[in-house]
């Protein structure tokens, strides 16, 4: 049990009703799925979202997290956060957005920045999966991603050149 004196309210929340725990398929072509984490304190991280295809937002989110209390309460407030969003949307949260939400002290700010890179990595694998969805440079400047070519240079090793 976390202790009460340690964390704010909006962390103990959402660590003692954690919102949106579970799992989706990782082989559904509308899931993607984002898993990181932190060897530093063990924190790992497991993010899913289902895709809408008709208009790219996330209509269904769902988490599992080993790790502290902050790192649980980053997760279940990113679930509600992005449900909604766009891609597009969803791929500008930044990780002091979370930890701002949530009070976390400097000590705990790797754990919102877990919950940035799993929804980052889960809309990445969302678009690895479906190469035909619009994706963009999930910096929330809306511009394409840089197609890569593998060109084969004179002593025969491949290089990746941007287009």
């Amino acid at each position: 049990m976390v202790r009460r004196r340690d964390y704010h309210e909006k962390v103990l929340d959402h660590y003692n009703r954690p919102r949106n725990v579970g799992s989706m398929s990782k082989t559904d072509t509308d899931v993607g799925t984002g898993l990181v984490g932190a060897p530093a304190c063990g924190d790992v991280m497991k993010l899913q979202i289902r895709v809408d295809p008709k208009d790219n937002t996330i209509a269904d989110v769902k988490f599992k997290t080993f790790g502290c209390g902050s790192a649980i309460a980053s997760s279940s407030y990113l679930t509600e956060l992005v449900r909604g969003m766009t891609l597009e949307q969803a791929g500008r949260i930044k990780n002091t957005e979370i930890a701002k939400e949530l009070c976390l002290p400097p000590v705990k700010l790797h754990c919102s920045m877990l919950a940035e890179d799993a929804i980052k990595s889960a809309i990445s694998n969302y678009y690895t999966k479906n190469p035909n969805a619009r994706q963009t440079d999930l910096g929330g400047k809306g511009a394409p991603l840089p197609k890569v070519e593998i060109e084969t240079i004179s002593a025969g090793q491949p290089s990746a050149i941007a287009a």
